[in-house]
């Protein structure tokens, strides 16, 4: 592990993989270096023209890459079932369940649910859930949750996953991430207990430079702070090549264990990837399992091939 990079991802020929959010940043950069190495990559994205767009900048800088775009917002569920029944693949070896949303202003998805609750954990939920029996149909597939060293910020409260009491953009955020972690521990849990050749495991980039953190100022007209964050990316950020790294060695490399947690080897922050300490609340079976009783009937969606 030492020293690895996007050089040392395996031969992926014959795998097929969905990466969310994929027509930027981390996304972008994890989907393109899957494609470099054979895997057939389908970029699943909001913005259609934006995803198409990417799907061209993949393939003008790997002639022959094996990418495609698929429609998916993860902040309408609706979306995510059409994106489900019209995935085309009768297995998939590789979920990475990346897109997100950082601090942005209080807002609800199509669905009533609180933005960041909603898109990052909900949505991804429920397409694990929808996309399950393709991973199942393939040997050794992996479902990587990217989540953020954030998530020590805060736990979850099970009794207002919605925010609906009091909202703090950075809290929320938190438990968002948070509830990315507990979902990976109890999807592996229940894994393991069905016997099931699927590894779940997360990852996080550290500080690296990409839209997320523009975003939200940018939203706001907060022109002060976005220039701010532009100027905290450029100094003390590392690329979205680098914060890739994770992501990319949680999805591909040998030995990956279930519930494993990956990030940036120095101080959680930048280098190669290497494994992470992560808060002991995202490791708690009872709160592993209350939280995938509330996401299942907060979204409707349930997978007997995944009954605890």
């Amino acid at each position: 592990m030492p020293g690895w990079t996007a050089h040392d991802i395996p031969d992926q020929t014959g795998r097929v993989a969905v990466v969310t959010g994929a027509n930027s940043g981390l996304g972008y950069v994890t989907a393109r270096e899957l494609a470099r190495r054979g895997a057939r990559v389908v970029l699943a994205c909001r913005s259609e023209t934006r995803g198409r767009a990417a799907v061209h900048r993949v393939a003008g800088e790997l002639p022959g890459a094996d990418v495609e775009f698929g429609r998916l917002d993860l902040g309408d569920l609706a979306s995510v079932r059409d994106f489900a029944e019209g995935f085309s693949y009768d297995r998939l070896d590789l979920l990475v369940n990346n897109a997100g949303v950082m601090a942005p202003p209080y807002g609800t998805t199509a669905d009533g649910f609180e933005t960041q609750f909603g898109v990052n954990h909900l949505g991804h939920f429920a397409l694990t859930g929808l996309l399950a029996p393709a991973l199942l149909a393939a040997p050794g597939a992996r479902v990587v949750t990217v989540s953020s060293m954030m998530h020590a910020l805060a736990n979850i409260d099970i009794h207002d996953l919605n925010s609906e009491r009091r909202y703090r953009r950075w809290v929320a955020y938190a438990r968002s991430k948070t509830a990315n972690l507990l979902f990976t521990h109890e999807l592996a849990r229940r894994l393991t207990a069905g016997g099931a050749d699927v590894v779940a495991a997360a990852a996080h980039p550290g500080y690296a430079a990409t839209n997320l953190q523009t975003a939200g100022p940018r939203a706001e007209g907060r022109r002060g702070a976005e220039r701010l964050m532009e100027a905290g990316n450029r100094v003390f950020a590392q690329s979205a090549e680098a914060g890739a790294l994770p992501t990319l060695y949680a999805a591909t490399a040998p030995g990956v264990g279930p519930d494993s947690f990956f990030g940036p080897s120095f101080a959680m922050w930048r280098g190669a990837p290497a494994p992470s300490w992560r808060a002991p609340w995202t490791r708690d079976d009872e709160a592993g399992a209350r939280l995938w009783g509330a996401s299942e009937r907060l979204t409707g969606v349930t997978c007997d091939a995944l009954k605890a």
